[in-house]
């Protein structure tokens, strides 16, 4: 298995349209389903011509390339279940509105199952009290979070060549992921669960993808489903023109490009990246440094074949200057977003990174009025291990331009990533010329008996090739010098 990646070879209209993108080779958005021609023979027996059989036979082999997002609307096979989901998150987040989360969580809150239970089917949600605390720490309130999950416009569907067998939903804003998931990866996940809220606790930027909630519903005479609540690491979507999902291996990592002129977006791979590099200059050595922190973390978990992420946009020419003040870099950074692409709700401020003033403040713990060097911390969590820019000094600056500049730099070093309507720090880093979407998913492949005897049969399949599945030491490893190599 190379993948369990909702993004690996995606291919979906740009208008999010309800349609069938058929083969990111030919870049083809058709209204409906290919219509297979059939003719009847003189005793009136209906049977098959030989275009249809070989449509059939193509349409075997296209599988994996039947590939796009579709609108889930009232004929659409998911639809029961999907208002289902809708119906019962707004209950359980309804919970926590109710009886917010205490500040220091018990191991009661680690391992609490609640049952709600509702006309059609029961929701159980795990570790409720823990995943709100999470989102509370990530900027978003409950209700932002409800009216998202619960909004009344449909669910999307991504269809990928995902062979992990799951379902994967998109919220109609497109913030939020849902992804079906077995037993034993919703087992893994709560068991670690403890040690991954320690890892953002400790590194509040970590590339991390994040989990916001695990589900099971349970719908009479049907198997029980399992699925979980992630962010969309690519998002807002609307300016981005290039995704990849990164492994750092060659073996099956090349996508063919959508057409020239195509509607469809493709995801690409790692040999498709092959010339090109992700251009941060002052922000590759934190860049650097999380990979290598949040790889780490996932070897000690024992885990292999996640992927790492990359999107990108350009920057407007005025995002492009850097002597900038605080404020107008505030405003360019609204301008990077298409006015009127990301969900907004009444009432809600409009300026990228307006937060609580407890949240936003920087404060200067050290700073020498002659030389204007500083260090600089976040009030809330203290400054970044994994940031190798903090507790930079700031060079001397004309008696004007001190207090902006100095500001400025120790935004730069915190790596606050400020979008649209968003006070949590997303994945999006900015270059000189691009603004980046980076994050790491796919976190539940053990490194089983299974998984090594896989490798020793690509081992004789692929002699001499980088394949995916390999330990989980040499895959952090490889992931890291993948990022060494292709950065700048």
């Amino acid at each position: 298995m190379e993948t369990n990646s909702p993004f690996s070879d995606v291919a979906f209209c740009r208008d999010g349209c309800k349609c069938w993108c058929l083969s990111t080779h030919s870049g083809v958005c058709v209204s409906s389903p290919p219509q297979m021609e059939m003719s009847v023979g003189p005793a009136g027996v209906t049977r098959r011509t030989g275009t249809l059989k070989r449509t059939m036979w193509g349409g075997l082999r296209q599988q994996w390339k039947l590939l796009g997002l579709f609108e889930i609307d009232q004929q659409h096979e998911f639809y029961s279940l999907t208002s289902m989901m809708k119906e019962g998150l707004s209950a359980a987040v309804q919970t926590t509105i109710d009886k917010p989360p205490p500040d220091e969580l018990s191991e009661d809150d680690y391992r609490l199952e609640v049952t709600q239970i509702h006309k059609d089917f029961k929701m159980e949600t795990f570790a409720g009290p823990v995943f709100s605390s999470l989102r509370r720490s990530l900027g978003m309130t409950e209700k932002e979070y409800q009216h998202s999950l619960s909004s009344d416009g449909s669910y999307l569907q991504f269809i990928s060549n995902s062979k992990s067998k799951a379902d994967f939903f998109l919220t109609n804003d497109k913030c939020f992921f849902l992804k079906t998931q077995n037993k034993r990866e919703v087992k893994f996940l709560l068991s670690n669960l403890r040690i991954y809220m320690e890892h953002l606790e400790k590194y509040p930027h970590s590339l991390l993808v994040k989990f916001l909630g695990v589900h099971r519903i349970n719908i009479s005479h049907r198997r029980k489903k399992y699925f979980i609540v992630m962010q969309s690491v690519f998002y807002p979507d609307d300016r981005i023109n290039a995704r990849y999902d990164i492994k750092g291996c060659e073996v099956s990592r090349w996508t063919d490009p959508a057409p020239e002129g195509s509607q469809v977006i493709v995801v690409l791979k790692d040999l498709n990246f092959k010339g090109q590099y992700i251009t941060l200059d002052q922000q590759r050595p934190w860049l650097l440094r999380q990979v290598e922190i949040d790889t780490s973390f996932l070897q000690r978990l024992n885990v292999l074949d996640y992927s790492l992420l990359v999107g990108h946009q350009p920057l407007h020419q005025d995002e492009r200057h850097q002597g900038l003040s605080f404020a107008t870099l505030i405003m360019r950074t609204k301008k990077s977003v298409i006015t009127g692409s990301s969900p907004t709700h009444a009432g809600m401020p409009t300026v990228p990174g307006v937060v609580p003033e407890e949240d936003s403040t920087l404060s200067v713990s050290e700073m020498d009025g002659g030389t204007g060097s500083c260090s600089v911390a976040e009030s809330r969590g203290g400054s970044d291990p994994g940031s190798a820019l903090s507790g930079r000094t700031c060079t001397e600056q004309p008696a004007g331009s001190v207090t902006d500049s100095m500001v400025l730099r120790d935004f730069q070093a915190q790596n606050r990533r400020l979008l649209p309507n968003f006070k949590n720090p997303l994945h999006v880093i900015d270059g000189p010329e691009h603004r980046y979407f980076v994050g790491i998913i796919d976190i539940f492949t053990v490194y089983s008996f299974k998984k090594r005897l896989e490798h020793w049969w690509k081992r004789l399949r692929h002699p001499g090739q980088a394949f995916s599945t390999v330990s989980p030491t040499s895959y952090c490893l490889r992931l890291c010098q993948w990022v060494q190599d292709h950065t700048k």
